[in-house]
């Protein structure tokens, strides 16, 4: 059965796009830690990251690089955190988190944004994307 993520990269679910590969796909948690937060898959559904094959591992990685750099240019930050826990959804994903306190990588504190704002930040970081 296809994972939501899976339905997202097929068109079936929108989501608020940042970047996108032929084999990979970042977009903005609808329930983010932060503003800016973001999700990176690979197009390829595997639901456990270490189950992915070395080359996937290692391009998934530098593609959350770049977006992750795309972030910083547009989201004040401390840093940007990176997470893979992947308990919520069957589908290997990066959170890429914009941290201004140790509380942004809790997963306990969410940021509650409009749907403008979420299409603004969209923007700014897929035109910083590169």
């Amino acid at each position: 059965m296809a994972t939501i993520f899976t339905k997202i990269i097929n068109g079936k679910i929108p989501c608020y796009k940042v970047a996108e590969t032929e084999d990979f796909l970042a977009f903005l948690d609808i329930n983010p830690n932060s503003k800016g937060h973001t999700l990176c898959i690979p197009k390829k559904e595997v639901n456990k990251i270490f189950d992915l094959d070395e080359e996937t591992y290692t391009q998934l990685m530098a593609f959350s690089r770049r977006v992750a750099i795309a972030i910083e240019k547009v989201i004040t930050c401390e840093r940007v955190g990176m997470s893979v826990i992947g308990l919520e959804v069957p589908h290997v994903h990066v959170h890429l988190i914009p941290l201004h306190t140790m509380e942004d990588a809790r997963f306990k504190n969410k940021a509650s944004l409009t749907v403008e704002e979420f299409n603004i930040t969209a923007k700014a970081i897929a035109a910083n994307f590169s």
